[in-house]
């Protein structure tokens, strides 16, 4: 079994056929999917879309391209949305410096105020980051030196060095489908020095979607694609990037329930 990690099932045509998108992931060996909240005022929906199917967890916390249009995000809050059963993931936080839609002070705040609930409620931190590798290491680290939190950086398509650097403070490193472009080149050779107990796999769906699917609507299935592509950048089977990649998701991400008759590796 395949799990997608990291997608945004809320956005349109993936909710509009949620029951027909999670069939074809299932066809495709794909048995669950984390659904990203991206803003605190859409977390009812993505809630109630999560509580729909036994196969779809979900996440809370606000993009940092959303920081400066969402209401201020404070630690109680966070804490106390992700008290509930379906919520397994503090985020998707983190820096933009590309696109730069909010002020970056106020995307380093936001980090470091999801570090603290991700602390407190000992939930994984899921990290965006891009054209920030220098603020975004040290503030993980700063934060990693008050108190120990799990966390991954998800969509992983930066710099080796952080790769390394999020290694050594114990987070785990989630790919997806960039992994499969042909001008990634300088993505897969790090991932070939990334542990296969430290990889996660996603399709950050509806975008990103992977080769050979390049110009449609990504979806969880397709996250078979991105396996497919990491197998073989790895050295191993399918099966066993499958196996390994869910089992990390599982040690990652503990509360969500594991479906029944799957077991991780010995």
């Amino acid at each position: 079994m395949l799990v997608d990690s990291h997608c945004h099932l809320d956005m349109k045509g993936l909710s509009d056929e949620l029951d027909d998108v999670m069939a074809r992931a299932a066809d495709a060996g794909v048995g669950m999917a984390q659904t990203i909240c991206t803003r605190l005022t859409e977390f009812d929906k993505i809630l109630a879309l999560a509580r729909r199917r036994d196969d779809i967890y979900c996440s809370v916390g606000i993009h940092p391209h959303n920081v400066d249009s969402e209401p201020e995000a404070t630690v109680e809050t966070l804490v106390e949305l992700a008290g509930d059963t379906k919520v397994i993931g503090i985020g998707e936080t983190g820096l933009d410096y590309f696109y730069d839609h909010s002020p970056r002070e106020a995307q380093r705040a936001s980090l470091r105020v999801h570090a603290e609930a991700a602390r407190e409620t000992g939930l994984p931190l899921i990290v965006h980051t891009r054209d920030a590798d220098d603020d975004t290491v040290q503030i993980l680290a700063d934060e990693v030196w008050k108190g120990a939190f799990p966390g991954l950086i998800h969509c992983f398509s930066t710099s080796r060095e952080v790769a390394e650097k999020s290694l050594e403070l114990g987070f785990y490193i989630s790919i997806a489908g960039i992994v499969t472009f042909n001008n990634a080149e300088a993505l897969r050779e790090t991932m070939r020095d990334v542990p296969l107990e430290r990889l996660l796999v996603e399709t950050d769906a509806p975008y990103l979607a992977p080769v050979p699917m390049r110009g449609k609507r990504n979806e969880p299935a397709f996250v078979a694609h991105v396996a497919e592509r990491m197998a073989q950048i790895k050295g191993v089977t399918t099966e066993s990037l499958a196996q390994a990649t869910t089992d990390n998701f599982f040690k990652l991400f503990t509360k969500a329930n594991r479906p029944g008759g799957q077991t991780a590796c010995a």
